[in-house]
């Protein structure tokens, strides 16, 4: 649990209650754009529509929205750990990052779980496994700047070589190295987002966070967002529950209507 921080006019308030609204907003902002690309697969992969989901400019929609997402994954990390600096915890404890980084881990599993029992797909390495290992992988870096900076364009450019050679492998050994980027042969990955690139895009936001909010306090933090970025401030406020729910949702919805048949 985050320590209570005593400052201005918000002493006695938890510091996990204080927001920058506009970082709840860009997350907000995110999350919906991730739902409607999934609006969209779902109505390609099960609906038959003729959209092509997985490439050309939707297939770029998907990369941006992920990209965002990820990005304010490290940048929120970034805040976290400032908050538990002016607390007077250095970084925080790492058992906090080992927790929170394991749970959302857990929940890819989760997810994993589900499309392999709908044969809808293997998730071997979505982007909720990216951001529970990222959590935990990013905590050496949680005070770094252009090292961040350096090592953040280095592992997204490592990854795009990877992905452009079309670097794969097959069977387990497909499987143990897919976390790094390397295809493992013969599945269909509806939501793959590895390490490489995609930790390095973590970094980015790390150092953006440490460059644009490190030096601000906690007088800086708002739970108040302007009217018009109230409602998508909140979604970003709880994305964590709002993707794991609005497939299920996104998928009833189509069912109900007629847009899509299912197989099961």
């Amino acid at each position: 649990m985050t320590p209570r921080i005593q400052t201005g006019a918000s002493r006695g308030r938890p510091a996990k209650a204080r927001r920058y609204w506009e970082v709840d907003f860009a997350r907000g902002l995110a999350m919906v754009a991730v739902i409607f690309y999934h609006l969209v697969y779902d109505l390609d992969v099960l609906g038959g529509f003729p959209i092509e989901s997985t490439s050309g400019f939707w297939g770029t929609f998907a990369d941006a929205s992920a990209f965002a997402f990820v990005f304010l994954a490290g940048l929120s990390l970034s805040l976290s750990s400032a908050r538990a600096g002016r607390a007077g915890e250095d970084r925080g404890p790492f058992g906090k990052y080992l927790r929170r980084g394991s749970r959302i881990f857990s929940y890819g599993l989760l997810v994993t779980v589900v499309f392999w029992v709908f044969d809808l797909g293997v998730v071997v390495f979505g982007i909720l496994h990216l951001i529970g290992a990222s959590i935990v992988l990013a905590y050496p870096f949680l005070r770094l700047r252009l090292a961040n900076l350096l090592a953040g364009v280095a592992l997204v450019a490592v990854g795009v070589y990877l992905r452009a050679k079309g670097v794969d492998a097959a069977g387990t050994l497909g499987i143990l190295l897919a976390p790094l980027g390397v295809d493992p042969e013969g599945f269909y990955m509806p939501d793959y987002r590895p390490l490489l690139p995609w930790f390095g895009v973590v970094l980015l936001g790390l150092f953006f966070g440490n460059v644009a909010y490190r030096q601000r306090g906690a007088d800086a933090e708002s739970s108040d967002a302007p009217l018009f970025a109230a409602p998508l401030a909140f979604l970003g406020r709880h994305t964590l529950l709002v993707y794991l729910i609005h497939q299920p949702i996104l998928i009833a919805v189509l069912r109900v209507t007629g847009a899509i048949e299912l197989g099961f």
